[in-house]
């Protein structure tokens, strides 16, 4: 169950070919999604595109019009196949060339002779848009509309997003408790149901397990999300009792 929407919703676009292909996996989404559930913004999707222009201006269009904020990972260093930026203007319908402030700091970043034309294309920013800082490798990301540019190493993109994390806004934090017992999901279906009538305004998800070497192999982690502390601490309460008179032995998970 998802929770009653309480701050700005958001999206992630993961752009790239080697994530599609199997060869990359895409840690930045979960990144990004641990980063923005303090901060109280609800993330609602994440998708995954190649390093096609189309399928990048689709999804983003589709994307920056449904949720307040977007954040974009890929695709925006020197070589031929980093087509973000360009994608980007596209689906914002503005130009696209070289930022002073981003073109000066990559010129002074190399070696004199070694800014060559590649390099200088990690500088072509969309018209309108502002730099987002890049503290590890200088290249900056950059922020227009609703969007936000991210790199796709992850560690640049980490220091990308806490190079933003002040000016985005805020919701109220979404507070998680979670309950472990070794029971089986069909046993506490029924239970887990009505507990989620009795709080329609927590979001309970069950998450089974299979422990071979434990007695009852078979168990669940039970998760409760909310952004009332008191609330989630009354409905924590009421599942460790339904678990108990089933004979669990729930614990709280640190």
């Amino acid at each position: 169950m998802a929770l009653p929407q309480n701050g700005p919703t958001a999206a992630i676009l993961v752009i790239g070919d080697e994530i599609l292909s199997g060869r990359t996996a895409d840690t930045n989404g979960n990144t990004i999604a641990r980063f923005l559930t303090p901060l109280g913004i609800d993330l609602k999707e994440i998708r995954v595109v190649g390093d096609v222009e189309e399928a990048i201006v689709s999804a983003l269009n589709v994307l920056r019009r449904t949720h307040e904020l977007v954040f974009t990972t890929g695709g925006i260093g020197p070589t031929h196949d980093d087509i973000t930026a360009d994608a980007v203007a596209k689906a914002f319908d503005v130009g696209i060339g070289y930022h002073p402030q981003a073109y000066a700091l990559l010129e002074a970043r190399y070696p004199p002779g070694q800014f060559n034309e590649m390099r200088k294309r990690m500088a072509r920013v969309p018209f309108g848009a502002s730099l987002v800082a890049n503290p590890v490798s200088v290249a900056p990301g950059f922020h227009i509309g609703n969007v936000y540019v991210l790199a796709g190493v992850p560690m640049v993109m980490q220091a990308m997003l806490e190079a933003i994390a002040a000016e985005l806004p805020r919701g109220q934090k979404v507070l998680s408790l979670t309950l472990e017992a070794n029971v089986a999901e069909g046993t506490i279906a029924a239970g887990l149901q009505q507990l989620q009538k009795a709080y329609p305004d927590i979001a309970i998800g069950s998450y089974p397990f299979y422990r071979e070497a434990l007695p009852q192999p078979f168990g669940a982690q039970l998760v409760l999300r909310s952004s009332d502390a008191k609330a989630l601490e009354c409905a924590a309460e009421a599942l460790e009792r339904m678990l108990q008179e089933l004979g669990a032995a729930p614990q709280r998970m640190i």
